[in-house]
């Protein structure tokens, strides 16, 4: 690529470069461009002659290097829609995926009969479940908590730039900041990948926190923590729903009887995979 390039030989080359990568090749190509440029995507369909100056691809030059060892293309561009918000991502937390939409979707159901609502939320990250939520419901009550002060320091950001002021932030390890208080809803997703797992050092994986990711006993520890502890808080009848590994579904479900649930069911996410699962505090149990 010389420096005198219009938009659609830029492309075409970062196409090329990206080739390895897959199937979303051409779209990462776009999205960095588009970003560096401040425009839709569809700009660069509509003027692909434009001609791009020199100091801005030097920056494209750069990005697309890093793009083509694996590096996120969220991490690069700074940003990540999810449920249709545009949130701010950094190294520090987890890139939001689509299939975790489903824990949203699960979520909502739960609430829909319920007025004004308690929600606690475990390892916010950015605050996409959370934010979410919120977004959904603005008569409910949500904290959400993190172990990772940078992570918190993103979702507070990305709850101003969406304007939504009401969520409480909360730094700490798992349900421990929540106290003895109750909500009707519980959701999580945390780590669920056994460090054994050889897709950590070969995918994009490798640049988000590890943290973040890994959890011992194949995967199930912090699953565990969350599950047997987290009848405590919630009011009877109230729900937890957790995401975890397409193989972890049995055993997930195990944890959840094994702590007292009912009703519990595991859902499948865009991809067919079984991602989640949920269950509900007996309306019986002890208070």
């Amino acid at each position: 690529m010389t420096t005198d390039e219009s938009i659609a030989r830029a492309l075409a080359w970062a196409g090329r470069r990206f080739a390895h990568l897959g199937e979303n090749a051409r779209l990462d190509a776009e999205v960095l461009l588009a970003g560096l440029l401040a425009v839709e995507r569809s700009y660069l369909l509509t003027w692909p002659e434009r001609r791009l100056p020199p100091a801005l691809l030097v920056r494209y030059r750069a990005q697309v290097a890093r793009r083509a060892s694996g590096y996120p293309v969220a991490y690069l561009t700074g940003v990540r829609e999810f449920w249709s918000l545009e949130l701010r991502v950094t190294p520090a937390t987890l890139i939001p995926r689509p299939e975790t939409e489903s824990l949203v979707e699960v979520a909502l159901t739960a609430l829909s009969n319920i007025i004004q609502p308690t929600v606690l939320d475990l390892g916010t990250g950015t605050g996409a479940v959370a934010l979410a939520l919120a977004a959904e419901r603005p008569d409910a009550t949500v904290v959400a908590v993190d172990i990772c002060p940078e992570a918190l320091t993103v979702a507070r950001c990305n709850a101003r730039r969406l304007g939504l002021q009401h969520i409480r932030f909360l730094l700490g390890d798992w349900l421990e900041p929540a106290g003895d208080r109750r909500f009707h809803l519980i959701v999580a997703n945390p780590p669920y990948i056994a460090p054994t797992e050889p897709e950590i050092g070969c995918t994009n994986l490798r640049f988000e926190p590890l943290t973040a990711l890994l959890a011992q006993e194949q995967g199930l520890a912090e699953l565990r923590r969350i599950v047997s502890g987290a009848t405590a808080n919630l009011h009877r009848g109230g729900l937890l729903a957790v995401e975890h590994g397409y193989r972890q579904s049995a055993a997930v479900r195990a944890l959840f009887r094994i702590a007292g649930f009912q009703g519990i069911r595991t859902e499948i996410d865009l991809q067919g995979h079984p991602r989640l699962t949920f269950g509900f505090r007996p309306n019986d149990a002890p208070v």
